[in-house]
C-alpha cells in the first residue's frame, strides 16, 4: 500500500475557526460536576453495542468520578494536552489553558483561566514557568493578537511562556519565534554547565514555498534555551537538521510531529511525518539521530512516542487522518491508525514487534485513531493508558511486546448520529494514582481504575509530570 499523503500544516484541528482573539484574561472559579448515564462490560469483553450521544460505557473495572467542563472563557476552544505539577492539572486549549485543582480528584476546582488563543497550544511546565506551542499564524506574539496568515511574513508563532508563580494570576513573560511556528514541544533539562537552563525541542511541519516563515526543506527543530532565572533571555540557540543526506543516506521529510525524550538515558523518541527515529541527547543542543524506521504498509502519519520504563521498547503512534477521520470501524484494519510496538536494543536498534488497535469499533460519525497516552508506573510490566478521540480511552499491557492487550476502557457516545464532529479524548495521563484525560469538547474526566495489574501504580507519587518528558518512575513492586 503507498503512504497516504501527509496533511498540510494548517491541517483540520488548526484550521478550525478559533474563538474571537482577546486579550489577555484571568479568571477564577469554581464549577460544577456532571456524571452522565453509564452503562458497564466486563474488562474481558470489549464488545460494546452502538452508544447514544451523552451515553457512556466503561469496563466494570474504571470509575468514572467526575467531569469539569471547559471553562466559559474558553468557550469555542477545544481542549487539548495535559501538564501536572504540586496536584495541579494544566489543560491547553486552542483559545489559551486552564488550571485545576486536583488535590481532591473526585472534586477538581478550577485555579484560573487564561485567554490566549494560538493554535492546539502543546503545554508544559517547570517549576514556576509554563510552556505554550503556537501553531496557527497571529498579527503578533500578543494574547490580544489577531488570526493571520502563514503566508503573511510579519505573521507570527512560535513558544509563549509565562510565570506560574501564581497560580491564580499566571504572568505572560515571554515570546519566541520559530520557524513554521510549533505544532508540539517537548522540554529537556539542561546538564553541566547548562544546568540552570532548560530546552525546548519545537517540532513543527508543512513547509510551502510560499510561506516565507516555514520555507522547504524543513528537516530540523528548533531548539530554544530558557534560562529559568530570566525567561525573558529565552531564544533559539540551535536548529539541528535530523535528516541531512550526509552520512546517513537521510531523505528530506517534512517536519517533527512530536518528540519524545528520556532525559535519564539521554535518548529521546521522534515521530516524524513519515519516521520513527532515535535521538542522542547527550548534548541537548547538539540531539544526533543515531536510529531511523519506516512503515510505508501501514503507518500514515507518525505522530508520537512512548518509551516503556526500561527503554527497551518505543510505542509509535499513527494518526491517520489527522486525528479528524473514523478510523476505527471494522472496514480498517487493526494495522492502521493504531500503535506500533517496537523494541529497542542497548545500543538503540529498533525492530518491529507488534501493532496495537483498541478492539472497540466505533461509528462512521465518530473521529477515533491512536493519540497521547502514557505509562502507568508498574514494577516489571508495561503499562499505559491512551486516548483514543471518540474512541475514549484505553488501558492497555504490552510487556509482552508481541501480545499487547487492553483490559480497561471508558467511552462516550458519538457527539452525533448523523455527521461527525470532531471530539473525544484528546490527551489521557495517569498522575498520582488517577487518570486525567482532556476532552475536546467536553472538559476534563477524572477516572479510577480498579485491577490488581495497576495497584502498585496508586503509590507513585511524582511533583511534576511532562508526559514527553519521560520520567524513571521510581516504581513500586506488588
Amino acid at each position: 500500500m503507498t503512504k497516504s499523503s501527509r496533511p498540510p500544516r494548517r491541517g483540520l484541528r488548526t484550521a478550525l475557526a478559533l474563538a474571537g482573539a482577546a486579550a489577555l484574561t484571568i479568571t477564577t472559579a469554581t464549577t460544577g460536576l456532571a456524571t452522565p448515564d453509564t452503562t458497564e462490560a466486563n474488562a474481558g469483553d470489549m464488545a460494546v453495542a452502538q452508544l447514544a450521544p451523552g451515553e457512556i460505557s466503561k469496563s466494570k473495572n474504571i470509575k468514572h468520578l467526575a467531569n469539569l467542563p471547559i471553562p466559559d472563557v474558553l468557550a469555542g476552544g477545544y481542549g487539548t494536552d495535559l501538564a501536572f505539577q504540586d496536584d495541579l492539572a494544566f489543560i491547553g486549549s486552542y483559545n489559551g489553558f486552564w488550571v485545576v485543582d486536583v488535590s481532591k480528584p473526585s472534586k477538581p476546582k478550577i485555579v484560573s483561566t487564561v485567554l490566549c488563543p494560538g493554535g492546539q497550544a502543546d503545554i508544559t511546565v517547570d517549576g514556576d514557568l509554563l510552556f505554550l506551542s503556537v501553531d496557527a499564524p497571529r498579527t503578533d506574539d500578543s494574547c490580544s493578537s489577531q488570526a493571520s496568515n502563514a503566508a503573511d511574513p510579519t505573521a507570527w508563532e512560535g513558544m509563549r511562556i509565562f510565570d506560574i508563580s501564581d497560580v491564580r494570576n499566571p504572568r505572560y513573560v515571554a515570546a519566541v519565534q520559530t520557524d513554521c511556528g510549533s505544532h508540539t514541544h517537548t522540554l529537556v533539562p539542561g546538564t553541566g554547565k547548562n544546568k540552570k537552563n532548560v530546552y525546548l525541542y519545537v517540532s513543527s511541519y508543512g513547509p510551502r514555498d510560499t510561506f516565507p516563515n516555514c520555507q522547504p526543506p524543513h528537516d530540523s527543530i528548533s531548539i530554544v534555551e530558557v534560562p529559568v532565572k530570566q525567561p525573558h533571555k529565552a531564544k533559539v540557540v540551535a536548529k539541528p537538521d535530523l535528516f541531512a543526506a550526509d552520512g546517513g543516506g537521510y531523505t528530506n521529510t517534512s517536519g517533527c510531529h512530536d518528540i519524545t525524550a528520556y532525559p535519564e538515558k539521554k535518548i529521546a523518541a521522534g515521530a516524524c511525518m513519515g519516521d520513527g527515529i532515535i535521538l542522542d541527547i547527550k548534548d541537548p543542543v547538539k540531539p544526533k539521530v543515531v536510529e531511523r524506521v519506516r512503515d510505508t504498509e501501514n503507518f500514515a502519519f507518525w505522530h508520537s512516542a512512548t518509551f516503556s520504563q526500561d527503554a527497551d521498547k518505543v510505542v509509535f503512534t499513527d494518526e491517520l487522518g489527522g486525528g479528524g477521520a473514523a478510523t476505527c470501524l471494522d472496514t480498517i484494519p487493526d494495522t492502521k491508525g493504531a500503535n506500533a510496538i517496537y523494541d529497542l536494543s542497548k545500543k538503540n536498534k529498533l525492530s518491529f514487534t507488534s501493532y496495537f488497535k483498541i478492539p472497540r469499533d466505533q461509528g462512521t460519525t465518530e473521529n477515533c485513531v491512536a493519540h497521547n497516552g502514557s505509562l502507568v508506573p508498574v514494577k516489571g510490566k508495561d503499562i499505559m493508558v491512551q486516548a483514543w478521540y471518540q474512541g475514549g480511552l484505553s488501558v492497555w499491557d504490552f510487556t509482552k511486546s508481541n501480545q499487547p492487550e487492553e483490559f480497561a476502557y471508558f467511552e462516550r457516545g458519538p457527539i452525533s448520529e448523523e455527521r461527525l464532529i470532531l471530539g473525544g479524548a484528546w490527551s489521557t495521563y495517569y498522575y498520582n494514582g488517577h487518570i486525567y484525560s482532556s476532552d475536546i469538547t467536553e472538559g476534563l474526566d477524572v477516572l479510577k481504575i480498579d485491577d490488581k495489574r495497576t495497584k502498585p501504580a496508586e503509590k507513585v507519587k511524582m511533583d511534576t509530570l511532562n508526559v514527553q518528558t519521560q520520567p524513571k518512575y521510581k516504581t513500586k513492586g506488588r
